[in-house]
C-alpha cells in the first residue's frame, strides 16, 4: 500500500521475542516446505520461506486465502503479534492474507521491484525482523533503511525496493499482509485470518 512515506516504524510497540524464537526454532527442512515464491517469482529465487497464509491473488478481489505448512509450526507465536499489531495501528475487521518467516540467504539478493498485484496497493505490508546483520542493505525509494530486531515496521511496497545480505548470517523477517475492511472484498478462507 502507498502509506505516503517510505517506511512506518512502530518500534517496540509490540513484544516479538516468542515469534523471534519460534521462527529461529525451526529446522531447516521447514525452510524448504514450500518453494511456490522461489519458483514463482524471479526476485525471491535467493530466499527461502516458511509460509503460514498465502494468497496468490487469482481473482481479485474474491481472493483465496489458504493455511499453509507453516501454519502449524508457527501460529501460536505469530498470530498473538499479528493480531497486536493490527490493533494497536489498524482499523479491526479486515484480513491478513499472507504471513510467512522469509530468509535471504548469505549473500543474496532481492532485486529492486514494486509489488505490483491489486492485493498488495490494498494491503499493508508488516516487517518483523528476527535475525539481522550489519552488512544488510535494504533499499527502499533509493534509500538505505536499518530494520532492528525487537522492532516491527511497516514499508510502502508500492516503492522500488531491494534487499542485499553481504552479512555471513541469513537475514530473517517475519512478513505479513493485512488488507482493512474497507479494501478486502469477499476473500473465501480455509482458516480464520480475519482481525479481531
Amino acid at each position: 500500500m502507498d502509506i505516503g512515506v517510505p517506511i512506518r516504524e512502530f518500534g517496540e510497540a509490540v513484544d516479538t521475542s516468542q515469534l523471534r524464537d519460534a521462527v529461529l526454532a525451526m529446522d531447516e527442512d521447514a525452510w524448504r516446505l514450500n518453494d511456490y515464491r522461489q519458483q514463482t517469482y524471479e526476485v525471491h529465487k535467493q530466499t527461502e520461506s516458511v509460509v503460514m497464509i498465502f494468497t496468490d491473488g487469482s481473482g481479485w478481489p474474491d481472493i483465496e486465502v489458504s493455511k499453509e505448512p507453516g501454519w502449524d509450526l508457527l501460529q501460536e507465536a505469530a498470530l498473538p503479534v499479528m493480531h497486536e499489531i493490527i490493533e494497536k495501528f489498524y482499523p479491526a475487521g479486515g484480513t491478513i492474507v499472507r504471513a510467512m518467516a522469509a530468509k535471504l540467504l548469505t549473500g543474496g539478493i532481492i532485486r529492486p521491484h514494486k509489488d505490483s498485484h491489486p492485493s498488495f496497493h490494498a494491503g499493508h505490508r508488516i516487517h518483523i525482523p528476527i535475525r539481522t546483520n550489519s552488512r544488510v542493505r535494504f533499499m527502499l525509494d533509493g534509500r538505505p533503511y536499518k530494520f532492528e530486531v525487537g522492532k516491527s515496521y511497516e514499508i510502502n511496497n508500492q516503492l522500488t525496493h531491494s534487499v542485499m545480505n553481504k552479512g555471513k548470517e541469513d537475514r530473517i523477517h517475519f512478513i505479513f499482509d493485512y488488507i482493512p475492511p474497507s479494501h478486502s472484498g469477499r476473500t473465501q478462507m480455509e482458516t480464520d485470518t480475519t482481525a479481531p
